[in-house]
């Protein structure tokens, strides 16, 4: 279940059946495959969701009991903190299969290899095209929607220039909406790059990451993706908890990241601010790239 704008992503899982929208849940009768549901998992934790799977008496209904209301409406409950946990976001959700039996700490490892996905549509030809296949394909989400530090975009232009044209081929990703805060990056080293900000909807940007070879960004969706589908994948992360890549690294045979060892605060009230971020070199990325 979730939110309509994840579906691409959702379907793209080997292990799901089926999505099931929140709005729907919430506001008409709720079947899966023909069948009342059986059991519900508050990964996300709302009250609207909890107070419905209880007025739907859904057979196991699990939450955390970090979350007053789940005391009234899940009827398995699981001790789990987050806040100043030491555990991986994935680790930490996979904690709540503990009423299914499963109990131990599942290795990063092994959550990062069973994650099963795959485009879920080929990609279009207009879009295939765009790939050099002499080339290593490169993808630069410099953008994260506020929903992380940024490196900056000084650090992704150096970087650019750094690469050799003859040995790569580098896109730069983004919604539509953030194309429009990347001028300063496409006047510097747009004869170096391909603009796709905007170009595909969500189902053929997850093709698109797959036809191409890596992808660098800060913890945002796009590099999450990249490192579940198998790709070269380097995260750039400020030192910062729960922020720290300790807590939210991409998962995947072939994912790592960057992070400044410090232990500072000096950011949080001024994210722009971070040094950290910015004191990751572009050289430092180049060399994960080629190991």
């Amino acid at each position: 279940m979730g939110k309509a704008y994840t579906r691409p992503v959702i379907e793209c899982c080997a292990f799901v059946d089926t999505f099931l929208d929140v709005d729907d849940f919430l506001s008409t009768p709720v079947l899966i495959e023909g069948k009342a549901p059986e059991s519900i998992i508050h990964v996300f934790p709302v009250k609207e969701i909890a107070l419905r799977a209880k007025a739907l008496n859904i057979n196991w209904r699990i939450g955390t009991t970090n979350r007053i209301y789940h005391w009234y409406t899940c009827n398995k409950l699981v001790k789990l903190s987050r806040k100043k946990s030491d555990l991986h976001e994935a680790q930490l959700n996979a904690r709540l299969l503990q009423p299914f039996g499963i109990d131990e700490i599942l290795t990063l490892e092994t959550l990062g290899n069973a994650i099963g996905l795959y485009p879920a549509q080929p990609l279009l030809p207009a879009y295939q095209h765009l790939v050099d296949p002499q080339k290593f394909n490169l993808i630069l989400h410099p953008r994260s929607q506020g929903s992380a530090r940024e490196w900056g975009l000084e650090n992704f232009s150096k970087l650019i220039r750094l690469l050799p044209q003859d040995r790569y081929k580098i896109f730069i990703s983004g919604t539509a909406k953030e194309r429009a805060t990347l001028d300063e990056l496409f006047t510097q080293v747009g004869d170096l790059v391909t603009d796709i900000c905007g170009l595909m909807d969500l189902s053929q940007f997850i093709a698109f990451i797959k036809a191409c070879d890596g992808l660098v960004a800060n913890s945002t969706g796009p590099l999450h993706i990249a490192a579940a589908l198998g790709k070269r994948a380097i995260g750039i992360y400020p030192p910062l908890r729960p922020m720290h890549p300790g807590r939210w690294q991409p998962l995947g045979p072939h994912a790592t990241y960057l992070v400044k060892e410090a232990t500072c605060d000096q950011c949080r009230k001024n994210p722009e601010a971070c040094q950290c971020m910015k004191e990751i070199t572009p050289e430092s990325v180049l060399t994960r790239l080629r190991t």
